[in-house]
């Protein structure tokens, strides 16, 4: 008789590629089976900043950084919306996976930790390109906006939707109800996004808040996302790329040690 008992183990190379995809292909189902709530919602929250920005401070604000303030505040609207639903995204599954009794589904394959930080963070990043694009085509049929540097655009797009996966899932593994969630969104993410340059330029902000909004990695990724689609910035692009890049590295390494653990994930 043939002997299975391996089969569940068995690998291609040193990466279970097909525990891989079926994790990422179950978290990008998750929210594609919810569109309406997932990617539609989002594009009505966006089309409404913009609408409430625009009328309110819009004429009496004037150009900045030599561009009007609709158009500036374009892309900081973007971008706040791809890392808040990247966020979700990853926090979500985790908390009601643990909530439900059934985070085991997710811990029982052979599945490496990095393997897993991987498979959620394909979930994030793909539904927070899924909301940029559709953000994007808005933003272009409404105000003509075309990315003057697209690639840029993609790049911090992608690195923000990865670095708030990453946070995404540090916050799920650490979160045991859904309050404790909601605090972390709350007085965590939702500061960070504001706080960003968003809806100004930071050379607006007194010196002291200035320095201090140069520490917060959210900045840089907002501020890339604006030279990409506008053409400006308060920084440099490469400063920009090289602050994603090693944040994106460092709330992956924290989640992959927190799976590796079994950090609140196992009983």
């Amino acid at each position: 008789m043939a002997d299975f008992s391996d089969m569940g183990t068995r690998r291609f190379g040193a990466v279970n590629w097909l525990g891989l995809y079926t994790l990422a292909a179950r978290e990008v189902q998750r929210f594609l089976s919810v569109w309406t709530q997932t990617l539609m919602a989002p594009l009505v929250t966006a089309g409404l900043f913009m609408v409430i920005f625009s009328i309110a401070i819009g004429p009496r604000r004037g150009d900045v950084m030599g561009v009007d303030f609709t158009t500036f505040i374009a892309p900081g609207i973007l971008m706040m919306t791809v890392i808040q639903n990247a966020f979700a995204n990853t926090s979500s599954s985790i908390v009601i996976s643990k909530v439900q009794g059934n985070i085991v589904d997710t811990l029982m394959p052979p599945l490496s930790a990095g393997e897993m930080v991987l498979g959620y963070m394909a979930g994030g990043i793909g539904r927070g390109v899924f909301v940029a694009l559709a953000i994007a085509l808005g933003q272009f049929l409404v105000l003509g906006l075309v990315p003057a540097h697209p690639l840029w655009a993609l790049a911090f797009v992608f690195l923000g939707a990865a670095f708030l996966s990453g946070l995404g899932m540090v916050a799920g593994i650490f979160a045991n109800k859904f309050d404790q969630m909601a605090a972390i969104t709350n007085f965590v993410v939702t500061p960070l996004a504001f706080l960003s340059g968003t809806f100004y330029s930071v050379q607006a902000l007194p010196p002291v808040l200035n320095e201090i909004t140069h520490f917060n990695p959210i900045f840089y990724m907002i501020d890339g996302v604006r030279y990409g689609m506008i053409g400006v910035s308060d920084g440099s692009p490469w400063l920009g790329l090289g602050v994603g890049v090693a944040s994106t590295a460092a709330i992956s390494l924290i989640a992959w040690r927190m799976f590796a653990k079994g950090y609140r994930l196992k009983a």
